[in-house]
């Protein structure tokens, strides 16, 4: 029976093509920790993401020479994967990459995301809960059940969590007191200056 489920997204590319893509994706992931993109290029080079940073944490010759077969650029990525990624993931039992959605740039481009890499310096979620908490404070308001699960969420694994997120939330104060900048612009400019790379 010739067909059947189809257990990954094409692409609309040959398997070389769509596999030079991935490993260039994973590679650029890697390097930057956080890479722009469209919403099914990103969920598949999550798949594969995640698998090398498996690979890293299991430490062996026979995983490192599968990482070295996969990334491009290998002499310059291993050192990273191999040292602080699998340091920094070596407790977290899984989901060391998200995948989140943001607007397409122009109106007939395909759904577009963010792929970044968790509890890292570039970590999305961290900044918008930080932003969230300044808000929450500015205005007098008491913590609610959404912002005090994303709090879990975001220092659970993360070393130094705690005093991180109160440096991230007095910058986001200093900022609302500041004042004229739009929110994506402040995130972009000031918490992250180094930009997104884009794929």
């Amino acid at each position: 029976m010739a067909g059947g489920i189809v257990k990954y997204r094409h692409l609309s590319r040959d398997s070389a093509h769509r596999r030079a893509l991935l490993r260039n994706l994973v590679t650029s992931l890697i390097e930057h920790e956080s890479i722009s993109t469209t919403w099914h290029k990103a969920k598949e080079a999550q798949r594969m993401a995640e698998k090398m940073i498996t690979l890293a944490k299991k430490n062996t010759e026979a995983s490192k020479r599968q990482a070295t077969a996969y990334l491009f650029r290998p002499t310059e990525m291993m050192p990273k994967l191999f040292g602080a990624l699998r340091e920094r993931y070596a407790t977290r039992p899984g989901g060391y990459t998200r995948v989140l959605r943001i607007e397409p740039v122009k109106e007939d481009q395909a759904a577009s995301a963010i792929l970044e890499l968790v509890d890292g310096p570039k970590d999305m979620r961290f900044a918008l809960t930080a932003k969230t908490i300044a808000t929450v404070r500015q205005n007098g308001h008491k913590i609610n059940d959404m912002t005090a699960a994303n709090i879990a969420k975001v220092t659970h694994f993360r070393k130094g969590a705690d005093a991180e997120l109160e440096e991230m939330v007095k910058k986001f104060e200093r900022l609302a007191q500041e004042g004229d900048e739009g929110e994506t612009e402040v995130i972009k400019k000031r918490v992250y200056p180094e930009n997104f790379r884009s794929r």
